[in-house]
Parts: C-alpha cells; structure tokens; sequence
C-alpha cells in the first residue's frame, strides 16, 4: 500500500517545516475526535467528509482530553502570516494525544487541513478505504505557511464547452485541494449562454444550445454534427457558490459585454445592430475566433443587460464582476447610422470607442450597488483610465496590460496567454491532442512570476495575484479539461502560494520530485492528467486540427 507522504512531498511547499525528534508518528484511530472551536465547523465538516471517507474513520465531534484533532482560529496566527496563514503541529509539546491546525481565520484553518491531508498520504485523496486494515499515520512535525497572493485563481470556460455542474463541484475540489481560492466562471459567449436569467428566458433557452460544433481549430474540415450546450439553472448555481463558499474558494462569473455576445443575440436579435445585418438569421455560432455580431450602443442593450446584471449579483455575492470588454471589432458600428449617431452623441471620437463606452456605463452601475467592475486589459485602451477607478484588470495580452494597470493605479490579475493558459500545448511532439498556441511545459509554468520586475514597490502592492486560464474551445470533455489543467494546475498553484519569488525562491528540481508523490495523489483523485513522459494513448486525438505557434513566444 501507498505510504504516508512526508512534509518533504508537500505541494505547494510550505515556508517552514520543523521536523519534530520524537519517536513514533501520530496514529489517528477510531477513537480520534475533531474539535472544532468558534469559526471552524465548517472544516470540521470537510475533514468527516472527505478525510473520514478516505479512511474509514469517524473523526466525530469531541473536545477535552484524548486523541483529536484541535481546530481553531488564533489571532496570532493573523497577525504573524495573514487570514490564510495556517500552523500544523503534531508535536506533542502541549499535548501529546492532540494535532492542532490554528490559522488566522476559517479559511487558514482550512488551508491547514488540506496540508493535513496530504500528510496522510495518497489514499486519504480517494472516496472510500481501499486497505480498510491500515494504519493511519501523521509525521511528527510543526508547519507553518501563507500564501504569497490573496488572488490564486482558475478561469473554466464553460461558454465554449458546457461542463456539467458535477463536473465544476468537481473542479472546486481540485482547486480546494491545491489552495486556489478564485474560480472565474467564464459564462457567456457567441458559442453558448450558460446561466438561467428569469427575466430573459431565452438565454437559456435559445442561447444555450448550437446545432453542431467545428472539432479542432476553425481551420479544421471536421465538424461534430451533434447539437451541444446546456446551462445552470438559479439553483445549480447557488449550489455551485455555496459549495465553492465551503471550501474558501470565490466564484467570479463573466458576463461578456459588448462582444463575444452573439448567442446573447441570437436569443434576442434586438440586442444586435439591427440597421446594419439581419440581427434575427443569427444562430449561436458553431465554430471558434471573433465574430462581428456584438451588441449595439442603445438604451434598450443597457436596460437589458442591467436586468441580466441584476440577477447575476443575487447569485454571485464575489466582490469582483466579470464583463469581458476584450475582442468587439467595430466593424457593424461603422455600418450601423444608430451606432455612429450614439457615438456622435456621447462625444467619442469614433465609434471604436463605444466598447469603453459600454464597459463604463458598466463599471459605474456596479460601484453604484457596491461591486466592483473586472475586465480583460482591452478595458484599458483608448480611454481614461481614471473612468475605470477602482477596476481590477486582466493581463492577458502579455503583461505590458498589467503593468500599464498598476502604474495607473489599477488592481492587477496577471494571466499572461504566453504563460499561463492552459489551454496551450504542453510539449512540442505530435502526439499531443489537438495542439494549440505555445509549448508551455510543467516547468514553463513553474517558473512564471506574477509580478513584472519593472514594478516599483507601490506599484507591485497592486498586483493581486495571478490566474491560470483554460479556454474550452478544443477541449471538450472533463477528460479533456483534465489533461489540460494538470500537472500544470499543480505548479500554478505553487508559483502563486509560494513566499519567495523565482528564481532564488524556488527549485524547480525539488518540484519535480515533490511531484512523484502528487503523480499519486492525483491518480486516487481521478485526474486524468498528461504523464511526464507524453500523453495515453487514449489522450490523443490524431487527425484533429490544431493551432500550434513555433518559437517562443515575446513575453510582454
């Protein structure tokens, strides 16, 4: 059977680990309780759920003397490492029957809990007890840890290809188990609408769904003539954030406006630039790239979609609110007498300036019910950056967008596409399935640093962490997302965990042994991740066109 792993397998490394010399490891048994102080039910909840389902253990509730598990909240904890600071000790300095996790606040306990976890070994990842007689051990140490960005975040589009809500509780998991606390829920674009909106049935009825679907890149003959889509209802969602909330983890969903907006239009063609195509032929689109079809500048688009808005913030308490602003070619604007009649009338210079246009009506309309405005760096051309004041902005053309961002005073998410999207191709051999984009190996994404070396101090105070992003539209199946994600997840997640920059701050040697361990960890956990030496058999899919970019790619 598997063996315990060792503070020395952790993933991310932790900043401080002290081996404690005593004899013996700490056995957890049947009789081990868990004590949960004010403000940590909810971990204790987890570990019976989770860690109790692994091993067969009852880990029920309990306080006083005897073998348990101590959670608690402590204030120095707070003050020494942060919210999300966390100290494990199985030491028997104090109490020699206790394993204490104490963090700065509910959510540090429950990082420590995911540390605990791995200390048990691979098989505490699986759902049930596979060796039912085993004895279930902890090593005899003290850790302490905190994150070094409060922004450790996972893009999903689930717009392009609909995953199943199943499928997203699953993915919180897999961030929860990785200390990733942002799922950004990209939830709306021309191939799809995936949120239930009441007022406006017909996103999800009309928006949802496309008659078939192009397989590979746009470029590629071969189509899949199967309708595809589905969307959340209210509920599922409430389900999804409430589950999320569980586990520490924030949902910030994406509403893309003025582009990427043609399944908004198909459903309801009035929300197109009616005086320039015929808004009511359009379908959702099949196919991938940027489409022409994005919304027209009127007073009926933007009632609209504050009554989208509206709903969308009873279901998303996240303090951030997505709405796209990238990629909205102004091709039908300049076709469009109404288009360049409202431009003439707000003062733009030119109707290419209608999408800032939209994005601060927006912005303001958030601020105004307490959210804030979130957008890709395209928010920040061609306008005033002091109209966007107070906007979080994604830097994902590079990270010239970033860097523009902070020194502008703006809140910074660095994504860079030649980084950290996931979607890209993890090695250069032609058996990767369906490759897109730059070679981005394990050790590519180990080595990003969310912070540009050109920021002064101030300025790198702005940067709140970083997000890895997986676009969905060549990757079709849980599978599929899968192999994508990971291993690569996993280094993410320790690039943006981890206390000391690279490159002194890390070692990318030791990762890779660390990730011997994890290989087995993310086995009992069904990943069906790529092998470090290349990809199964059933994880390929020749013939299917992809877009591969050669050369390394400028890093901007």
């Amino acid at each position: 059977m598997p063996e315990p792993s060792t503070a020395e397998q952790l993933i991310p490394a932790p900043a401080s680990v002290r081996p404690v010399p005593q004899q013996g490891p700490y056995v957890l048994g049947p009789e081990t309780v868990v004590e949960a102080r004010p403000g940590t039910q909810d971990t204790a909840r987890w570990l019976r759920a989770t860690i109790g389902a692994a091993t067969g253990l009852p880990l029920a509730p309990g306080s006083g003397t005897g073998p348990r598990i101590v959670l608690a909240v402590d204030e120095d904890i707070a003050r020494r490492l942060g919210p999300e600071g966390h100290r494990i000790a199985v030491d028997g300095e104090a109490d020699d029957e206790a394993v204490r996790i104490d963090g700065g606040s509910a959510a540090g306990v429950f990082r420590g809990a995911q540390t605990l976890r791995q200390l048990l070994g691979p098989d505490a990842f699986r759902r049930a007890p596979v060796h039912p007689d085993r004895e279930w051990t902890l090593p005899r140490v003290v850790i302490e840890d905190a994150p070094r960005f409060a922004w450790r975040g996972f893009l999903l589009d689930v717009a392009r290809h609909f995953m199943p809500k199943d499928g997203v509780l699953r993915y919180l998991d897999l961030l929860a188990a990785h200390k990733l606390n942002v799922l950004h829920l990209h939830l709306t674009d021309d191939q799809g609408w995936r949120l239930q909106i009441r007022r406006y049935p017909k996103l999800a009825g009309t928006g949802a769904w496309r008659a078939r679907t192009k397989l590979g890149h746009r470029a590629s003959p071969l189509w899949d003539e199967r309708p595809h889509g589905g969307f959340y209802t209210q509920d599922d969602m409430r389900e999804i954030v409430a589950y999320a909330a569980e586990r520490h983890i924030t949902v910030v969903p994406e509403i893309d406006i003025p582009g990427h907006s043609q399944a908004a239009i198909a459903a309801y063609p009035e929300l197109g630039n009616t005086d320039a195509i015929d808004t009511a032929s359009l379908s959702v689109l099949d196919t991938w790239g940027i489409t022409e079809n994005v919304l027209a500048p009127t007073d009926n688009t933007l009632a609209f979609y504050e009554n989208v808005l509206a709903e969308v913030l009873e279901l998303f308490p996240s303090r951030f609110v997505h709405l796209g602003g990238d990629e909205c070619p102004a091709t039908q604007w300049r076709a469009s007498p109404a288009a360049r009649a409202r431009a003439a009338a707000e003062g733009l210079a030119d109707v290419d300036a209608l999408r800032g246009w939209f994005v601060r009506h927006f912005g303001r309309w958030l601020a105004e019910r307490g959210r804030t405005l979130a957008g890709w760096d395209e928010i920040l051309d061609g306008g005033d950056p002091a109209a966007l004041k107070g906007a979080a902005v994604f830097s994902w053309r590079g990270r010239a967008g970033g860097i523009a961002a902070a020194r502008a005073g703006h809140r910074v998410v660095m994504c860079p596409e030649q980084q950290v999207y996931l979607d890209h191709r993890q090695a250069a051999g032609a058996q990767e399935p369906v490759p897109i984009g730059y070679v981005r190996t394990l050790e590519d994404v180990y080595r990003f640093d969310p912070v540009p070396p050109e920021l002064t101090e101030a300025e790198a105070a702005r940067v709140l962490g970083a997000q890895a992003n997986l676009w969905t539209e060549v990757t079709e199946t849980q599978q599929r997302v899968d192999y994508q994600a990971f291993p690569r997840l996993a280094a993410f997640a320790e690039t943006v965990w981890s206390t000391l920059p690279p490159p002194d701050g890390r070692d990318h040697a030791g990762f890779a042994r660390r990730m011997t361990a994890h290989y087995a960890r993310l086995d009992a956990l069904g990943v069906d991740y790529r092998p470090p030496g290349g990809p199964h058999p059933w994880q390929r899919r020749p013939g299917v066109l992809g877009r591969p970019i050669e050369g390394a790619p400028p890093i901007v």
